[in-house]
């Protein structure tokens, strides 16, 4: 998995990631240029990226999709599709989720399905949840920021844009596009909250607010 999230980079080797969320950010030129540098720029599920002549705020790039069954795309989730890693997640086969592809996406979208048994089972369980027998997973920016760590374990992580960190009690999502949505049952984001505080105070991972 290393070598193809690399080939979608900048440089090899991997020196430094970023990681970028969907909560709705202030414009900064900072932050922006920070993720854009970057040698591998992760998104997740129905992100955006800054439009040519607007305000920056969140970069341009997008190397790497993260994203699961039912995400919500938005005007930039298929746009070059074919110069990205997508990497599918499907903690909910565990129990219930429908393995059926939505019609609308590509035909030819090459989609790289993650091992629950490799990613969210163990995430689960560095986050004190029970992902097979609790119903309880990590929402798809937590498995984001776990893979990314996971595939480049030397490489400087800069992350942003992840609001339960610092409001770990929310029960909807705000997006930086489209309509606001609940947090699902089956996440338990406050256990989220505390693990990333962890890699963040340990020095793991770089948050940019």
């Amino acid at each position: 998995m290393r070598p193809l999230v690399t080939s979608y980079g900048r440089a090899d080797p991997v020196r430094r990631v970023a990681v970028v969320g969907n909560q709705p950010l202030e414009p900064s030129e900072e932050r922006a240029a920070i993720i854009d540098s970057a040698d591998v720029v992760f998104r997740v599920n129905g992100f955006r990226l800054d439009e040519a002549g607007g305000p920056p705020a969140v970069g341009r790039r997008a190397d790497v999709v993260v994203f699961n069954r039912g995400v919500r795309p938005t005007p930039w989730f298929f746009e070059s599709y074919t110069e990205r890693a997508y990497l599918m997640i499907e903690p909910g086969r565990l129990l219930w989720e429908n393995p059926k592809i939505p019609e609308f996406w590509p035909a030819d979208l090459g989609i790289v399905t993650m091992p629950n048994r490799e990613v969210v089972l163990p995430l689960g369980e560095a986050m004190g949840a029970d992902p097979r027998s609790g119903g309880h997973w990590a929402t798809t920016g937590t498995v984001m920021l776990w893979i990314a760590t996971r595939l480049f374990p030397d490489a400087q992580v800069d992350a942003s844009g992840f609001s339960f960190i610092d409001a770990p009690d929310q029960t909807a999502w705000n997006h930086a596009y489209g309509d606001p949505s609940a947090v699902g049952a089956e996440h338990r984001i406050e256990l989220e909250s505390v693990l990333v505080k962890r890699w963040i105070e340990s020095g793991r991972v770089t948050y940019r607010h």
